[in-house]
């Protein structure tokens, strides 16, 4: 009879390739659904045409935007992964590091208070975010970052930018349209651009996330063993949340903030594969692009014709399903 080490290395054999195959039904359904319904044979003929209403719906509108969920969803999932490995801490996520409130409150003053560079807004939240980063780990440097530490700086810091944002939508409730749509977290009308950038990120992104993985499960051991094992515990730590910043940074400052993937996800791959990284990192980006994917697909659908966003959904169903995950915290790790 097998041991559980290679029950688990058979569960990653048959899990990914379920994986990839979700993934391209989730993204075939979501070229076929929208405000236009597509069979297989218009889509087929749309591809294979040179010009065309369909073949426009399908590459320059629906394509990107899947994209861009499948990317979105392996980036933050990445993020929540990596996060919970450094801080030692089963609910840390992007979130915590001032990733979200950062990019929202830069993101919010340049919508309200300087209208015509809005098209410069992913630029300005990419920047706000890992400035907030970078002032917690300052606040939280004492000789090293220690996860608690990082975790209370992360709390006064998201406070304050909370209330930033807060007062500025206060002050100037009238033009709340487009704050709203990024701060939920929409794909809708997404262009080629958005997905040319977060290719770019994250390539860069989870690239360093994969050859991260050693010193992740040598900090997951604790950090004397870590120290035991030649890892410079404090200079690793900060590298690591680094790489996670700049992937949650990235997929904030394209879509907006969507929440739960990064805290969800990594429990769920957590459980299929165990907690050997080198398993569960690839699952974990595989199942968040999955879970994107299907949040964008019900989003679309579920209320059609009127259209919610991403980070809405997740929210709605992210929550009972942590909820669900807390109940069942001896198998999650919770």
């Amino acid at each position: 009879m097998p041991d559980s080490k290679e029950r688990r290395v058979i569960s990653l054999r048959i899990c990914v390739p379920i994986l990839i195959a979700a993934i391209c039904l989730l993204s075939l359904l979501a070229l076929r659904i929208g405000s236009a319904r597509l069979s297989m044979r218009q889509i087929l003929e749309a591809l294979s045409s040179t010009e065309g209403p369909v073949r426009a719906i399908i590459l320059d509108i629906r394509l990107p935007r899947v994209i861009l969920s499948i990317l979105i969803g392996g980036c933050l999932s990445a993020a929540g992964t990596i996060l919970q490995a450094v801080m030692h801490n089963p609910l840390a996520d992007p979130g915590i590091i001032g990733v979200s409130s950062g990019a929202s409150a830069v993101a919010t003053a340049v919508f309200l208070i300087l209208p015509t560079a809005s098209r410069s807004v992913p630029m300005f939240a990419f920047a706000g975010a890992l400035i907030a980063c970078a002032a917690i780990y300052g606040m939280a440097w004492r000789g090293g970052a220690e996860p608690v530490r990082v975790v209370l700086a992360g709390v006064a810091v998201n406070a304050m930018l909370g209330g930033v944002t807060a007062f500025l939508m206060l002050m100037n409730s009238e033009n709340l349209q487009g704050v709203l749509a990024w701060m939920n977290g929409s794909l809708n009308a997404k262009s080629w651009g958005q997905a040319r950038v977060m290719m770019a990120y994250g390539a860069v992104g989870l690239t360093m996330a994969a050859l991260s993985v050693k010193n992740l499960n040598a900090l997951q051991m604790g950090d004397e063993i870590a120290q035991s094992l030649g890892v410079h515990v404090g200079r690793v730590r900060l590298i690591l949340t680094g790489i996670s910043a700049f992937l949650a940074a990235s997929t904030v400052s394209v879509a907006g903030i969507i929440g739960f993937v990064g805290l969800i996800v990594p429990h769920v791959a957590r459980m299929v594969v165990g907690a050997n990284h080198k398993r569960m990192l690839p699952v974990a980006m595989l199942l968040g692009a999955c879970v994107v994917l299907l949040a964008d697909l019900v989003g679309r659908t579920i209320v059609a014709p009127v259209e919610i966003p991403v980070g809405i959904v997740m929210s709605i169903f992210g929550g009972p399903f942590f909820l669900y995950l807390l109940r069942h915290r001896k198998r999650t790790g919770l």
